[in-house]
């Protein structure tokens, strides 16, 4: 192997283990991130995604970083973007409680796209703690991510007034609702 830096893209590339995956995986996570923001840099309808996307892209990158190094992800990062997680779910409402199709507006597709990304990075995260220690919050932190992608990505095209379109799955039976419910 070359000694010159410039030959090298990543330091830990040729590791045996899952954690180069890992990092390589929500390294993807806040590329994805980084990409929708020029679009939302004008888009007053969803300022407040825009807003938030700041500040996710670099709690992805201390996703990153936090098994390798020092955890980097604080009980308060979790609860913020819990937080984040209602706020949108109150501003879409009923509309998330069926499986809907991955599209949308070009905000929503790509918010998507991170939902895909996160759910990658928890799996690869997972491959990784069946090798080493993990901490829980971050496993807690990716599941939430994803789903926040999710709502905000039905919101986004909420706002860009983008009817979802549910999904009807013929490979999985759909749940009878009871007589309560349907009411």
């Amino acid at each position: 192997m070359r000694k010159d830096i410039r030959y090298s893209c990543y330091p830990f590339m040729r590791e045996k283990g899952s954690l180069v995956d890992y990092e390589i995986r929500t390294d993807s996570l806040t590329t994805r991130v980084g990409a929708i923001l020029p679009m939302l840099n004008t888009d007053e309808a969803c300022k407040d995604v825009y807003e938030d996307l700041q500040v996710i892209q670099p709690l992805c990158y201390h996703l990153n970083g936090s098994v390798r190094g020092k955890l980097a992800i604080s009980e308060e990062d979790l609860q913020w973007l819990s937080s984040r997680y209602d706020y949108y779910v109150e501003e879409v409402g009923e509309v998330i409680k069926q499986f809907l199709l991955p599209q949308g507006s070009e905000v929503g597709s790509l918010l998507h796209i991170c939902r895909s990304e996160a759910k990658k990075s928890y799996r690869a995260l997972h491959k990784v703690s069946e090798e080493r220690d993990v901490p829980e919050i971050l496993f807690d932190y990716l599941g939430l991510l994803a789903n926040v992608f999710f709502v905000m990505a039905v919101y986004s095209n909420q706002k860009h007034e983008v009817k979802e379109i549910p999904f009807i799955s013929k490979s999985y039976p759909t749940k009878k609702k009871r007589k309560e419910e349907i009411r």
